[in-house]
């Protein structure tokens, strides 16, 4: 079982940047393959960018160049740093855990509301 708590998000000028949090409970974090996701107002959730237990990293093409994914395993803590923000960037964004096999058991956290202004 793993518990995944967000923080970082917030009210930001266009252009400006962010770096939101995701604290992991659980004891088997290193192997975890890691997500962020985010959900505009009528949309549905998508994926943002995503880290394997190898560190290896993959993104959508709209964040390419301007947001950054990381984790700290010694502290359970996956980052996703967000630079260049864009008003079409507003939306809910939430962390996924995914353990091995990396089938289709997923951990998803509260999210956290970011909301970029023109």
């Amino acid at each position: 079982q793993v518990q995944l708590v967000e923080s970082g998000g917030g009210v930001v000028q266009y252009g400006g940047s962010l770096r939101l949090s995701c604290a992991a409970y659980g004891n088997m974090f290193s192997t975890l393959l890691m997500q962020w996701y985010r959900q505009a107002p009528g949309k549905e959730r998508e994926g943002v960018a995503a880290i394997s237990a190898g560190q290896s990293t993959n993104y959508a093409d709209f964040v390419k160049g301007r947001f950054t994914i990381s984790r700290d395993n010694a502290n359970y803590i996956l980052y996703l740093q967000m630079n260049g923000l864009k008003p079409e960037n507003t939306a809910v964004y939430y962390c996924n855990a995914r353990p091995p096999p990396y089938l289709t058991t997923d951990y998803w956290g509260q999210g956290t509301q970011v909301t970029v202004s023109s």
